[in-house]
């Protein structure tokens, strides 16, 4: 079978009408990463009827225990659809081992720090060979996070990042037991022992976690802790990035707070970004919660129209009480 990409080998795995839409499955295998043995899936959404009729490009990266029904479900609702109606190219990515991405010979060691160096990079060569466009990113939550990486390691050039988006994305949470070295190690003695985190037993989610997510997690938040790895200081690396980007947090979301959302936009060195946390005293109907702030009718009202608008212009207000400079307040 012929590649779908001259970079490397991609095969076209499924091509679904979905009502209006097409769903187009691809899977990737990079092989630039030690691990030879990682697939990606990427599914692109478009309109059934205009096959032909591409609009700038979208990159969707999904959070923990989650996949690709987070931003599209079978019956054509989400996000992604919702911008694939709107005349976006949308693309759907799946972490190693989630949704149609196989689990890797080496799944449980996977690491945010994988994800950025080796797989974003990948996806994003592969979708401006599509394209023929530098693509905007919208990661929500651990998605969230690990854009963020792959900008503060400089995994992403600027040529493959229109803009970014970060819905519930921190990496500021102290979890002060974690800062006692003794309850460090033994909690990596304990997870050792697992291959991966269960989300259907957790009630978190769909997907397993590799068992490597929650070890890295652990020393960004341990005594000497930063948010990096071995190699790079991805947080120091934050505060020369300068694609535009748009922070959003919810007044009702607990696992990913406000004032952390806050921080980690404030790190960013971006001259164009803006913040907008969801929630009544900010002029939204509801206090958004951690997932209802992108999957949820609210959202569909209120939530979904902003970020087209993002995605329109980002160098534009999306909001009236969005933050468009660095030291706005």
């Amino acid at each position: 079978m012929q590649s779908s990409s001259n970079l490397f080998p991609v095969a076209l795995i499924s091509a679904e009408r979905r009502g209006d839409l097409s769903e187009d499955v691809y899977r990737l295998k990079p092989g630039n990463s030690p691990d030879g043995t990682v697939e990606l899936a990427v599914t692109r959404l478009g309109m059934a009827d205009e096959p032909a009729l591409r609009g700038v490009p979208v990159i969707l990266l999904h959070g923990s225990f989650s996949n690709r029904r987070f931003w599209f479900s079978p019956k054509g609702l989400g996000l992604g659809a919702y911008l694939a109606r709107a005349g976006f190219d949308v693309w759907i990515a799946e972490m190693r081992g989630h949704g149609l991405s196989q689990r890797n010979q080496h799944y449980r060691k996977n690491r945010v720090a994988d994800y950025a160096r080796y797989d974003l990079p990948a996806i994003a060569a592969f979708v401006r060979e599509l394209s023929g466009q530098a693509p905007h990113w919208i990661g929500h939550s651990l998605g969230g996070i690990t854009l963020a990486a792959a900008l503060g390691g400089h995994y992403l050039e600027e040529a493959d990042v229109a803009s970014a988006a970060f819905f519930g994305t921190q990496v500021s949470r102290t979890y002060w037991p974690l800062k006692i070295p003794p309850v460090e190690w033994s909690g990596r003695f304990i997870l050792n022992r697992f291959a991966q985190l269960s989300g259907s037993r957790l009630k978190r989610g769909p997907e397993d976690e590799p068992i490597g997510l929650a070890l890295e997690s652990m020393r960004w938040y341990g005594l000497f802790g930063r948010f990096g790895d071995a190699d790079k200081d991805w947080w120091a690396g934050l505060a020369e990035v300068q694609v535009p980007v748009l922070a959003v947090s919810a007044s009702n979301d607990h696992q990913d707070p406000d004032w952390a959302c806050r921080k980690l936009f404030e790190q960013i060195g971006s001259t164009h970004k803006q913040y907008i946390c969801l929630g009544r005293a900010h002029g939204f109907a509801d206090d958004f919660g951690h997932v209802q702030m992108l999957v949820s009718k609210a959202a569909q009202i209120e939530v979904w129209p902003l970020v087209q608008r993002w995605l329109t212009d980002p160098q534009a207000p999306v909001q009236a009480q969005a933050l468009a400079t660095v030291g706005a307040d």
